[in-house]
């Protein structure tokens, strides 16, 4: 069978340069991270075909640093991309107390670009049913994504696009890995709970620190939010921090760690749903991922010391 090659999603040689107000070297800077960020970008909607011909792309806006990249960014892509999609902004005003109801509006009509504001007090729902000082987040999210599939439907969104990063992604896998013994992550597409829609991570490949640089640089209206904001004690923030610091002392240790939930092998965990562990009996064939999975990558020994070593005596 003929395999299909995915089309490239973004044609990094004729990207134009960024109009922002930097000069000098700081412009060139500025033109170097925004082609990287449409680069990642572009690549994960490729790798996982998050976005097809005639698309209607519901971006939900935050108000934050992420949700204003991934807006900013889709748009660029739209315009350069080898399909045609629609974009279409969202926004649930959740009716936090001093929420600043007209930035987002003003913003996207500045842009030209279509959107929608969904009103729905989930605050007071929130706030009701979780003692204080407890981690408000869960709930808050599961209230807001039945809001949000609700409003897709309304709209006809063919796919929902959130703004998680590869931050998020990796902070996902340790919370899951660290305090509920689970090897899973936020996957850059699935299907929503309802089984109805399409949810893509477009930002999946792109660092959290390069989307704060670019919403500096961009000068987006950031708008905090007061509900989670201020929990300063969540498990996520130690994660977070935890991956910080490993960025400083070896940037490599993210990397490799990130682009492990892409490269699982599982026979060499211990999930006998993933890899029939009961009836694996050797064959006289070789196994490919035998014994030599364990060793180290840059260990490659000449064919002589294998072979003088597995003869028999």
């Amino acid at each position: 069978m003929t395999q299909v090659q995915p089309i490239e999603f973004l044609d990094t040689r004729n990207l134009k340069r960024s109009s922002n107000r930097s000069t000098g070297k700081d412009k060139v800077s500025t033109n170097k991270l925004e082609k990287r960020l449409l680069r990642e970008t572009g690549k994960a909607i490729a790798d996982y075909q998050m976005i097809e011909e005639g698309d209607r792309v519901m971006v939900c806006m935050s108000g934050g640093k992420d949700s204003y990249g991934m807006l900013d960014l889709l748009l660029k892509l739209r315009d350069r991309a080898p399909i045609r999609f629609d974009v279409i902004a969202v926004n649930l005003d959740q009716k936090q107390p001093g929420f600043p109801e007209n930035v987002l509006p003003d913003y996207l009509r500045s842009l030209d670009v279509p959107f929608h504001i969904e009103e729905q007090d989930t605050y007071s729902i929130v706030k009701r049913l979780i003692p204080e000082g407890k981690t408000t987040c869960s709930l808050c999210s599961r209230l807001r994504r039945g809001v949000l599939y609700r409003v897709a439907s309304e709209l006809g969104a063919t796919k929902i696009a959130l703004g998680h990063h590869r931050d998020d992604i990796l902070g996902t896998f340790f919370l899951n890995l660290f305090f509920a013994a689970r090897l899973k992550a936020m996957p850059p597409k699935l299907v929503s709970d309802d089984g109805r829609h399409t949810v893509i991570r477009p930002l999946a490949y792109v660092k959290e620190s390069d989307l704060q640089t670019y919403a500096d640089i961009r000068e987006f209206p950031i708008i905090p939010c007061n509900l989670c904001g201020s929990q300063e004690n969540l498990k996520r923030k130690e994660i977070s921090q935890m991956l910080r610091q490993w960025e400083r002392q070896s940037p490599q240790r993210v990397w490799n760690t990130f682009k492990a939930l892409a490269h699982v092998v599982p026979s060499h965990l211990m999930d006998a749903n993933l890899f029939d562990f009961k009836s694996l009996k050797p064959d006289g064939n070789t196994f490919e991922d035998g014994d030599t999975a364990f060793d180290e990558p840059e260990i490659e020994l000449p064919d002589s010391v294998l072979t003088a070593f597995s003869e028999d005596d």
